[in-house]
Formats: C-alpha cells, structure tokens, sequence
C-alpha cells in the first residue's frame, strides 16, 4: 500500500502542533538552563516586584501559552472557537469539579492540604507590601498566565490533537489521553504508595477535565480547574 497522502487540514494540523511543540520546547529548555538564576531573582525581595513579577509570567507564558497564541494568530483562529463561550459554562465547569474531587480528596486526606490560595505565587507577599492597587494589577496578570493560559492550553492543545486523529468514541480521544499525560509529565512524581494514589488521582482529574471538554465543546472548565483548584491546593 501507498503512504497516504494528507489533507491540507491535516497539513495544517501538524504544523500547528509542530509550532506548539517546538516553541514549548524552546523555551523549557532555556528555563531548565537558567531556572535556578530566574527563580532565585524572582525570590529576591530587594529587587521591585514588577520585573520579578513580569519574569516569571513571560517564563509561565512560554511554556503555557505562547504556543497555542502564535498558532491562533497565525491561522486566524479566535480564541472563542476553542470553546470559550457561555454555552454549557456551568456543565462544564460543574464536572470539571467533580473530576478533581478524588484529587482534592487525597490532598486532604494525606495531610498535604495547608490552605486554600488561589493565584498564590512567590511574589504574592511582596504585592500586597506594594498595596491594594498593585494586589489587585498583580493578581489579575497572575490569573491570566496561570490559569487562564495554563488551563486553555490544555482545551486548544486537546483539540488540534483531536481534529488530527479523530476519534468516535465518548470516553477516549487522542487528544485527551496525550494531554493529561504531558500534564502529568511536567510535574514531580514519585512511585511509592502515595505517589501512586496521586499519579491515580491526578490522571482522573486531568483526563476527565479533558473529556468534559470535548463533550460539552466549553473551555471555560480547564481555565476553572487551574484558576482555582490546581493552582490554589
């Protein structure tokens, strides 16, 4: 049998991908370069916030966001089409929480649980030591970088996976098994038994984040999951 020969929507699926990939990539591997120089400068409470603050956003951006914002633009793709609509807002975001209830339960459970912070970073202190207007500007950029971003980059990331390699199947998809586990990836694990139990719980709330997507066709789940459970617990 012959190679198969592509679309150009598959074409162009692949290099969006290939955009998304690469440019996470690049700028992961800066980060793991000069990490320990960027966090220790962001950690430094003698420098102003703002520049610390703008740092650890642009490096948060690169690595869950950027990608899926330069392929938007490039292919004239609004954000909205990705599932950021009020349609099926509240179904969306109401199973999104009940996936992370097993997550949220084990870090309760497990004694790991100190206090409910969302859109809690190093720099937080030092914003409110600026005041409340600068509480409030920072607070606001932190919620877009890391949850807006971060969360969306999941829905759009799931969806070109998904129109690449469709699947007719409720439960399962391309996009959302590679997705959660390249969620799963970039954060520590280990494997005794409560690394486990959290990689177990974890994968139900990445995975069903995920489903809850594509079945309700609304992103606003993902950007609820990591502005206030993923980021707060």
């Amino acid at each position: 049998m012959g190679k198969k020969t592509l679309t150009d929507e598959q074409k162009k699926l692949n290099i969006n991908l290939w955009i998304i990939a690469l440019v996470t990539l690049a700028v992961y591997a800066i980060y793991m370069m000069i990490g320990n120089k960027i966090m220790a400068f962001c950690k430094d409470s003698s420098v102003s916030v703002w520049p610390r603050l703008f740092t650890v956003s642009a490096m948060q951006f690169g690595i869950a966001g950027l990608g899926i914002t330069i392929v938007c633009i490039l292919r004239k793709e609004p954000f909205t089409s990705f599932g950021l609509r009020w349609k099926n807002a509240l179904k969306a975001i109401g199973g999104t929480i009940l996936c992370f209830m097993p997550y949220i339960l084990y870090i309760v459970l497990s004694g790991q649980f100190e206090r409910y912070e969302p859109l809690s970073i190093m720099v937080i202190p030092d914003l409110h030591k600026a005041g409340i207007v600068a509480t409030i500007i920072g607070t606001l950029i932190i919620a877009v970088f890391w949850g807006f971003f971060e969360g969306f980059n999941y829905a759009v990331i799931s969806n070109i996976i998904d129109r690449r390699y469709p699947v007719n199947c409720k439960l399962f998809s391309w996009g959302t098994l590679v997705c959660t586990l390249m969620g799963i990836l970039f954060h520590p694990m280990s494997f005794d038994l409560f690394g486990i139990i959290e990689l177990i719980t974890t994968f139900i709330a990445l995975y069903g984040m995920l489903i809850i997507y594509r079945q309700t066709k609304n992103a606003w789940g993902c950007v609820f999951a990591f502005l206030f459970i993923w980021n707060a617990i």
